[in-house]
């Protein structure tokens, strides 16, 4: 019996999808999904701008970051799009442009939130290659469950150092010092709930 070797996919894999479709290749696969719902959507914008005024513009807050949301990431041979990444400014490659299409240069922290059709993926080999390019920390927000688990890089593997559920109040790595309540990136909040009811 012979087994036919599989196709890696290249970059022209990804130029070819929809403009509605979201391309990565992991470890030579390729993976497509649609644009994200709209609880995945405002966990991420919600995270992203809280974060972004503290920390990448220092409103209020110490600065000293680059926040994106939904960066195309070149990693050695793989090709990822987390929902938010963090370059401490010091770290962030002096080649980028506005223009720059994608970055080379692994960020110090990303954020997945993870949906039905990405969290196999997310929790599995994203994380593996996050771990493996020395991406300090990593935040998975998990809209279903109302929860964030923070992963800290510990001798080239995560452990999970801190979970957060509901509206827990949120400190944690690399952003810790910077306090929110979890409950403000969903869209159906026990916070929400009482104010409606």
């Amino acid at each position: 019996m012979s087994l036919e070797k599989q196709r890696v996919a290249t970059y022209a894999d990804i130029e070819a999808l929809p403009p509605n479709m979201v391309g990565q290749i992991l470890y030579g696969v390729l993976y497509a999904q649609p644009r994200p719902a709209a609880g995945h959507a405002r966990a991420s914008s919600v995270l992203g701008t809280l974060l972004t005024g503290h920390f990448d513009l220092g409103v209020g807050g110490p600065g000293g970051w680059i926040l994106l949301d939904e960066p195309e990431l070149h990693l050695g041979d793989h090709i990822l799009v987390p929902d938010i990444a963090g370059w401490r400014k010091a770290n962030f490659p002096a080649s980028a442009t506005p223009a720059t299409p994608y970055l080379e240069t692994a960020p110090d922290w990303v954020c997945e939130v993870l949906s039905p059709s990405t969290r196999q993926i997310d929790r599995t080999d994203k994380l593996t290659i996050y771990a493996n390019n020395g991406v300090g920390h990593a935040w998975y927000v998990d809209p279903a469950a109302q929860t964030l688990e923070v992963f800290t890089l510990e001798r080239s593997a995560y452990r999970i150092t801190q979970t957060f559920k509901k509206t827990d109040e949120i400190s944690a790595p690399p952003f810790a010092g910077y306090a929110f309540s979890l409950g403000r990136l969903w869209l159906q909040s026990s916070e929400q709930s009482e104010t409606h009811e």
